[in-house]
């Protein structure tokens, strides 16, 4: 079966997860860090990172050890989490669009069903303006319809990698400063508002999302208790690093001039971010213990891509090797998830939204594309796709061609293609963990190459993907960077939108 059937199949209906907690919805907690690749956990392998917390987490989870963000690059991402549907479905063809509140998304069939909604952090699906982040117009998310739902507490901002001193907003243009280092104030947030919402009959969802260990890598964006831990420590790139850049990068994944030179430090200070942030998750499992909620919450802790590092010649992410496309994926729900169990499951991003909402008992949108996971987190021999698929629609914030590509993985093998020119790829992750020996060069593999070649073709037809350039989306999916139409002919009411706009101006 396809991933649409799965989901088709799941619409509208109870699951077994659904009939099993009809009595009493389970809490959700979602946490997702920016950037945080597995392999730079410790659970992940990394003897070099400092994350206790996160470690502790998985010993008590359910892992999708090969969880795969379909996307891998923020905004994308993110309008998959919400939607449960693929880069294409969405329209989100690169960073810095404003998504269509015409889907039905992730928080409206939690505010539907009576949950608490909270969420806190980046949003990154409002603005439509390469740049400018710091104008209030681009920040503030107004409430309503662009927040897909989550209409309880809102203490977010649009875009934003200043992590002191740095800007939220709540229901108004007024903008508020975060008075700690971000991602302490925010999980103090988070905290405190789910102690409050423990106390209350209806059950609680908070979505928190962290901006590090997302770049900028400067001493003066660490907390200096943290950088102590790792200024001057030398740590070890992966044997597949390259100071040869990848001519398919695109200006933000190719390495710039100094780079190379300055990747000690900045390797540093992402180390000192996530082991801070690994503080933060410590303090906020601890706190959803002492609140007498633990038991009846499902906490995830996942991340939104990782971060190449010189990796095939390329920094930052948006690309299907591992480094960028494999995340952490932790799922605790005490007593029904098994504890340190992984599975290495096709679970990429679109599966997140029906997953969860299988497992709070939810109905899932029968437009979702991804499938539910739900019964083999719980431990159970489920019958799952075994194929996850990715796609790279363009650059990774401007409207260029030259760099798009579409790629699939199984639970050996990694495929891709560049649009440009052709290119194929094929990686055996087993005998091959890091990518280096590409078998569709080697013509005794042509059988399986055109395999998976044949196999992303049709999964594109599938899903309408026609895999055209960058810019062609441009002028057929978008009107001023609002994205207007999708492969499923999603549109966008502009009209509404400008009087959204016009009900909540900015602050002078």
């Amino acid at each position: 079966m396809t991933r649409r059937e799965f989901a088709g199949a799941a619409a509208g209906v109870m699951t077994s997860a659904s009939t099993a907690q009809a009595a009493r919805r389970p809490n959700l907690v979602y946490v997702f860090a920016d950037q945080l690749g597995l392999h730079h956990c410790g659970y992940g392998g990394d003897e070099h990172a400092r994350t206790p917390n996160i470690d502790r987490l998985a010993a008590e989870s359910f892992s999708f050890h090969d969880a795969i963000a379909s996307s891998p690059v923020c905004a994308p991402y993110r309008a998959t989490l919400m939607t449960g549907k693929y880069q294409s479905s969405t329209g989100m063809v690169i960073n810095e669009l404003r998504l269509s509140p015409s889907h039905e998304c992730f928080g409206q069939v939690l505010t539907q069903a009576g949950y608490q909604t909270g969420y806190i952090g980046k949003w990154h699906m409002w603005a439509n303006e390469l740049g400018h982040h710091d104008e209030t117009r681009n920040g503030f998310v107004p409430p309503g319809p662009y927040r897909l739902g989550f209409d309880g507490l809102w203490a977010g901002y649009n875009f934003n990698h200043t992590y002191y001193n740095s800007p939220y907003f709540r229901d108004t243009a007024h903008r508020e400063i975060h008075k700690l280092y971000e991602p302490d104030s925010q999980t103090n947030m988070a905290i405190d508002w789910i102690r409050g919402a423990a106390k209350k009959p209806d059950p609680f969802a908070m979505f928190l999302s962290w901006g590090p260990p997302h770049d900028p890598w400067g001493w003066n964006h660490v907390p200096p208790e943290y950088a102590e831990m790792f200024r001057g420590k030398k740590l070890p790139v992966r044997p597949n690093y390259s100071e040869r850049r990848d001519p398919y990068a695109d200006e933000w994944a190719t390495p710039p001039e100094r780079y190379f030179q300055d990747l000690p430090q900045f390797m540093q200070a992402y180390y000192a971010q996530t082991a801070n942030i690994d503080w933060n998750l410590g303090r906020l499992v601890k706190a959803l213990d002492e609140a007498g909620a633990a038991n009846d919450t499902i906490f995830v802790f996942t991340s939104d891509h990782g971060e190449m590092f010189g990796s095939h010649g390329r920094r930052a992410k948006y690309i299907f090797y591992e480094e960028a496309a494999r995340v952490p994926f932790l799922i605790r729900w005490p007593g029904r998830t098994p504890k340190g169990k992984a599975s290495d499951a096709c679970f990429h991003s679109p599966d997140i939204m029906p997953t969860l909402l299988d497992l709070l008992g939810l109905r899932t949108p029968r437009a979702v594309e991804g499938a539910s996971f739900g019964g083999v987190a719980l431990g159970k021999n489920a019958k799952v796709p075994d194929t996850a698929f990715l796609q790279g629609m363009g650059t990774t914030a401007a409207w260029k061609d030259g760099t798009e590509w579409r790629g699939l993985r199984d639970q050996r093998y990694t495929f891709a293609t560049y649009r440009v020119d052709g290119k194929e790829l094929l990686f055996d992750n087993r005998q091959d963990p890091y990518q280096m020996k590409n078998l569709a060069e080697d013509r005794g593999q042509a059988k399986l190459v055109s395999h998976y070649r044949d196999r992303l073709v049709r999964w594109r037809k599938q899903h309408n993907d026609a895999f055209e350039a960058c810019t062609w989306y441009e002028s057929r999916w978008t009107k001023d960077r609002n994205i207007v139409d999708t492969a499923t002919g999603v549109k966008h009411d502009l009209k509404a939108l400008r009087a959204i706009q016009a009900m909540h101006p900015p602050a002078a």
